[in-house]
């Protein structure tokens, strides 16, 4: 075999398995979608909101993935707080990404259903607050489980900048 030849089969060679491992520019990510429950929570939070006239409040993936990392750290740790680890609701809104004029967080652990969730939210006056605040435009919602079975909830509401 020529060095010509041996180039050519090495540029074919290189190129074939570039190839293989590019993916398809046509195809598109998977789209986000809520769990049952989550979108169950979604949806009471946004009934409060109607009564009151308030825009709906809108799936952020990225803010699930702040609400999703907290409530997992707060059940492994058996913690009902908004700063972890050094962490609080911003700094974790941050590492996702997501650019914010407003965020806002509810956490709470061991409610059995979305319903009896929303009731004690919406009985405290601070969980009230930020479930009714008009500058929230989005939201993310986090549940985790503990080693006893214990739900930990969070909800993460945001506006993002320049809104």
């Amino acid at each position: 075999m020529t060095p010509f030849h041996l180039l050519a089969v090495l540029v074919w060679i290189s190129v074939s398995l570039l190839s293989a491992g590019a993916q398809n520019p046509t195809a598109k990510k998977e789209a986000f979608k809520p769990t049952d429950e989550e979108q169950a929570i979604i949806d009471l939070t946004n009934k409060e909101r109607e009564k009151l006239k308030l825009p709906p409040l809108k799936a952020n993936e990225k803010l699930f993935q702040a609400a999703k990392v907290h409530s997992a750290n707060m059940a492994k740790q058996n913690m009902l707080v908004h700063e972890l680890d050094g962490k609080n609701p911003a700094h974790r809104v941050r590492a996702t990404g997501y650019a914010y004029a407003f965020i806002g967080e509810n956490v709470a652990w061991n409610q059995r259903s979305p319903e009896q969730l929303l009731k004690e939210w919406m009985e405290s006056e601070h969980h009230r607050a930020n479930l009714l605040d008009r500058r929230f435009r989005e939201i993310g919602i986090g549940i985790a489980m503990n080693d006893q079975g214990e739900p930990y909830y969070t909800q993460v509401f945001g506006t993002p900048r320049g809104r």
